[in-house]
């Protein structure tokens, strides 16, 4: 096998333009699509901006129907769905199924909510009326992620278009039959023709899209470098943008926790999406009073885990998203073991065709390594040990990242306390981090700006006009 980097920049200046379907199980091309050209972009931009002028008249009630209806397709459907995840990104099949459920579910909950959310707001003022009126913007651009294909894109699309306003989607490149399979479901409910746009084209030339002056808003789920270079165009002209990054979530056990449960939900937490997943439990730290237990039982947990075709119900770990996912994970763990972290378990790739990685634990991770500071996207957890309390919450903070994190101790108060000082968007006690349709996410520091999710998630793109009612007066 030639080295790492240089394998990882073959497989780079093959796959990453390209706009095709790789089974990860088996590395096998399924199929490829091309392009689109500018001038088709232009022109689904001029429909969706046309489309704008008509769809932000129509009632909450319109509306309300049209995402019922998509929600209704997508759960008769959930068969297809969830085995096109698993084929493009190689998502266990049940997860891909909970996948399904969840998406249909936040589509449901902003055509059941959406309404009351976005109601005209009366102020108290000394004279006359005043109320805020919730205004949708119009075209905007969502830039989406592979690893959970559909929920990431329900959580964007279904609230702005409830809000009135239309939705432009570049999908991740590897997606490109979920892509599709989302615009087919808008258009098997009725929507017209611009309310939903997929758009097959590179990232590369997002920043050309940003900046075309139909386009009034943009939001981004991905990396902290394709969150900074949107951040940059959005802002050069001056459009809104909400950006959801990476993350690298402390799940921290008290010495007062139920061990056995605090085990079962790290292996949960870790290995959900066989790791790839921004809220996953990356940072595993375990006051020093129960660190070996703790330790021995999840090593227990994870070695015993299933390897496996992601279509076969008894699978347990299955393939990363790709090669090149592999590619850049080992790596980032074999730059962590030569700066001195040691290999708990795991650590290497799998010996089979296909993407697989051993579920891997790696302990004495200091500063300056990359499991210390970098995002690792995939079955690796880094493993640390403290004296107390105060210790748990400092290393926790001290990341780059501010998405998630969790405390599984027994007394709630306690954890009440100390989730209050972790310096993140969201933090659960006795759970990791999770997600459903009526609690916000979102993060802090380098994991972006913004929520989705929940009545604020329907807020970030939308107008909040004042309108201000006065008796009529002579001027002073």
């Amino acid at each position: 096998m030639p080295p790492i980097t240089q394998t990882f920049i073959l497989y780079l200046s093959k796959y990453i333009m390209a706009i095709q379907t790789i089974n990860p199980f088996n590395n096998e091309l399924i199929k490829s699509f091309p392009e689109m050209s500018p001038e088709l972009v232009a022109v689904e931009i001029s429909i969706a901006d046309e489309t704008f002028q008509s769809w932000r008249k129509t009632s909450y009630a319109e509306r309300a129907n049209l995402l019922h209806s998509v929600a209704k397709l997508m759960r008769e459907q959930k068969d297809q769905l969830s085995k096109l995840i698993t084929l493009e990104m190689g998502k266990l099949l049940a997860q891909s199924y909970r996948e399904i459920a969840l998406s249909a579910d936040v589509i449901d909950y902003y055509a059941t909510n959406g309404a009351a959310f976005l109601s005209d707001q009366k102020l108290e003022t000394e004279f006359g009326e005043a109320y805020i009126k919730s205004t949708p913007i119009g075209v905007l651009l969502g830039v989406e992620p592979w690893n959970f294909p559909f929920y990431q894109v329900a959580r964007f699309a279904a609230p702005n278009i409830m809000a009135g306003n239309v939705v432009l989607v570049k999908h991740a490149s590897n997606v490109p039959q979920c892509a599709l399979a989302i615009q087919k479901l808008f258009a098997q409910a009725g929507a017209p023709k611009g309310i939903y746009t997929n758009l097959f084209v590179s990232g590369s030339r997002i920043d050309d899209v940003v900046a075309d002056p139909r386009i009034k808003g943009v939001a981004l789920t991905g990396s902290e470098i394709a969150g900074a270079s949107i951040a940059a165009a959005a802002g050069k002209f001056l459009k809104k943008s909400v950006l959801e990054l990476g993350g690298s979530d402390a799940f921290i056990v008290l010495e007062d926790a139920d061990l056995d449960k605090a085990v079962d939900w790290a292996v949960v937490g870790r290995m959900n999406n066989t790791g790839q997943c921004c809220v996953a439990s990356k940072r595993i730290i375990v006051l020093e009073a129960v660190a070996d237990e703790f330790l021995d039982k999840f090593k227990a947990k994870l070695s015993g885990l299933k390897v496996g075709d992601p279509m076969d119900e008894e699978t347990e770990l299955g393939p990363l998203s790709s090669e090149g996912a592999v590619i850049q994970l080992i790596e980032q763990v074999q730059r962590s073991v030569r700066a001195g972290a040691k290999v708990l378990l795991g650590g290497k790739l799998i010996n089979r065709k296909g993407a697989f990685i051993e579920a891997t634990i790696l302990g004495d991770v200091k500063p300056g390594m990359a499991a210390y500071h970098e995002e690792l996207f995939g079955p690796v957890a880094s493993f640390y040990r403290v004296k107390n309390e105060q210790d748990a919450i400092d290393l926790a903070n001290d990341s780059p990242f501010g998405l998630g994190g969790s405390i599984f101790t027994n007394d709630i108060e306690r954890g009440k306390r100390l989730a209050e000082q972790i310096d993140t968007g969201m933090v659960f006690i006795n759970h990791p981090t999770w997600t459903q349709p009526d609690l916000p996410f979102g993060g802090t520091k380098g994991s972006g700006y913004g929520r989705e999710l929940s009545s604020l998630g329907i807020q970030e793109f939308v107008n909040k006009k004042l309108i201000r009612v006065s008796k009529l007066t002579d001027p002073f």
